[in-house]
């Protein structure tokens, strides 16, 4: 084959071609990747919110501690001007697509108890809207907000208009505050764990929550390689289902999970065999962990595939969670290592020799990473190196 056909067979595939990320644990992935290779936590005792009355069991989270909210704007400026900070060259005309479950919810907050705050702020829109002139892009963007899978759907929706012709690059931007309004809603559904949650582990007891940032850049391979873009990786397939079985519990079959991980590897054009390790949404919780083991065993017979969850180490990160996940995945692949779970010590029925308190080697090329959420959303992807 030809270079020149070579070329045209691969000008729509969707490479990654920057990623930052921005979490407790730091203000760039590599902070990210050494604190958990370190079994590091930033889950700890909160501060920005009183936690000592009775309602709240759970009286810890994985927040960054010096977070600023000025000029009545939401600690979601502050928060996306770090990640603005860590990333490289946009070219103008990308499109951008953001996403979050609730934006500058601290805003509303402020609000409620008498003071000032820019309601602009409190809109699914904001994101796009303080990213886009800060980096000077044509296009307004789009938010995806899907629950916990938010930030996933919306590499998905990217890498699908890269893939059918309709955008040369795209820009993913997602976002999410620990506040009081979020803290005690998933404390009202008694779903916090009162020690850092531990994925996976026979002694869970709920979820941690965290905050956190993260953007991906997206390209089609040909003008990556025009524009001498480095390559971090490969988007090769994606999915997404609803399992309609609760509000907030997802269905225990993982019925809906197995049908976004089918969807995404007849994308990737890749079988079970070919996936080398998971990043599973791992939230701690009794039911999304055994639905997820339920779901993987599925797919993947009994085949043990090394499997590692983040959130023991930066909390749940809500609508941000994926798109940090894939950014940390493809760093994953790059380095031949999968991190370990934090926290995992006790392992649930159909996690042992599958997850792992220690980092693990993996050999092959492709990573496969899941996110669910509530109202029976999944989403998954496949990744390449």
């Amino acid at each position: 084959m030809s270079v020149d056909n070579l070329k045209n067979k691969d000008s729509n595939r969707v490479v990654v071609t920057d990623a930052a990320v921005i979490t407790g644990l730091g203000n760039n992935l590599e902070s990210l990747w050494q604190g958990l290779m370190a079994n590091e936590t930033a889950i700890r005792p909160i501060t920005r919110f009183p936690v000592d009355q009775d309602f709240y069991k759970a009286k810890i989270a994985a927040h960054i501690d010096d977070l600023e909210a000025a000029n009545n704007r939401s600690m979601l400026e502050h928060l996306l001007d770090r990640l603005v900070l860590e990333l490289g060259s946009v070219p103008s005309d990308s499109a951008l697509i953001t996403a979050t479950i609730k934006a500058g919810a601290d805003n509303l907050e402020s609000f409620c108890r008498g003071g000032q705050a820019n309601f602009q702020d409190v809109l699914l829109s904001s994101i796009a809207n303080i990213v886009g002139p800060k980096l000077g892009l044509i296009c307004n963007g789009i938010c995806i907000s899907a629950s916990c899978a938010s930030s996933t759907i919306a590499v998905a929706h990217g890498a699908a208009l890269i893939e059918s012709g309709r955008a040369e690059v795209v820009l993913v931007c997602c976002a999410d505050l620990i506040t009081e309004y979020h803290f005690s809603g998933f404390s009202a559904l008694k779903a916090l764990s009162p020690f850092p949650c531990r994925p996976f582990d026979r002694d869970r007891k709920g979820l941690s929550l965290g905050e956190g940032a993260a953007a991906l850049l997206l390209m089609n391979a040909d003008r990556a390689r025009r524009e001498n873009r480095n390559r971090l990786g490969s988007l090769l397939g994606w999915g997404i289902s609803n399992d309609a079985t609760h509000i907030t519990a997802p269905a225990k079959s993982g019925r809906g999970l197995v049908q976004a991980v089918d969807q995404a590897l007849k994308t990737a054009k890749r079988k079970p065999e070919h996936i080398t390790a998971i990043n599973a949404h791992g939230t701690g919780t009794v039911y999304n962990d055994l639905m997820e083991l339920n779901a993987f065993r599925q797919v993947f017979g009994e085949r043990k595939v090394p499997m590692y969850s983040i959130k023991g180490a930066i909390g749940h990160t809500l609508g941000a969670a994926g798109a940090i996940e894939v950014a940390l995945g493809l760093k994953a692949l790059s380095s031949r290592v999968i991190p370990l779970t934090v926290g995992f010590a006790n392992p649930e029925k159909g996690a042992e020799g599958q997850v792992s308190s220690e980092s693990q080697p993996v050999s092959g090329d492709y990573l496969l990473t899941t996110n669910s959420g509530f109202g029976g959303v999944n989403a998954a992807l496949v990744l390449g190196r």
